[in-house]
């Protein structure tokens, strides 16, 4: 089977987290840092009324989030992530955080920012296809996509690049880049509806 053709499933996510509970070192990684301050800089202070982001992990970044949200859903496909994360989120009433599989399944509703943090290059190409159709049908007129990706070699379905690129490509006009950022180990786009 060639690369990009199949998503990973949950699988291999319940292994990471079983193996290790922070398996990207997301709590303490300077790298995760710099990339968190600059992915909430890229928001330039904007409130949202109902957020969602896909791929939330153990919740480091969702924590962040929540500041500049009225509502925030985050999903993740890991048992273990999920549970970690509404520990890390304890105490803030706007977020939710269930367990979900994008884009198989997708939340209802209509979201005003939706985040893609590291999460496009675990699907295939036909899955982010979706992800982007999905997306495309639950944002707000006027709203934003963000996608934060890693741009270094990985064995994951697709590189980083390829991915956000991917979805771009199906996004076509009705999405506009607002924002592009280029660092040496990640990239940052900022979308809105055209």
């Amino acid at each position: 089977m060639s690369r990009g053709a199949r998503s990973l499933d949950s699988s291999y996510f319940d292994q990471l987290y079983r193996d290790k509970p922070d398996p990207w070192n997301f709590g303490s990684s300077e790298y995760e840092r710099r990339k968190y301050s600059a992915t909430l800089v890229a928001l330039d202070g904007a409130r949202f009324q109902s957020a969602f982001e896909a791929g939330c992990s153990i919740g480091i970044l969702t924590r962040q989030l929540a500041a500049y949200c009225d509502s925030l859903l985050a999903i993740d496909v890991a048992q273990a992530a999920v549970a970690k994360a509404k520990e890390n989120c304890a105490g803030l009433s706007q977020v939710s955080i269930q367990p979900m599989h994008i884009p198989r399944e997708w939340p209802a509703g209509k979201f005003d920012l939706i985040v893609f943090s590291e999460i496009l290059y675990f699907l295939s190409l036909n899955d982010i296809a979706a992800t982007a159709d999905h997306s495309l049908a639950s944002l707000e007129p006027g709203g934003m996509v963000l996608l934060v990706h890693w741009t270094g070699e990985t064995d994951y379905p697709c590189e980083g690049d390829a991915a956000v690129e991917h979805y771009l490509s199906k996004c076509g006009r009705r999405l506009i880049v607002k924002a592009h950022r280029r660092e040496p180990e990640y990239r940052l786009d900022l979308l809105t509806r055209a």
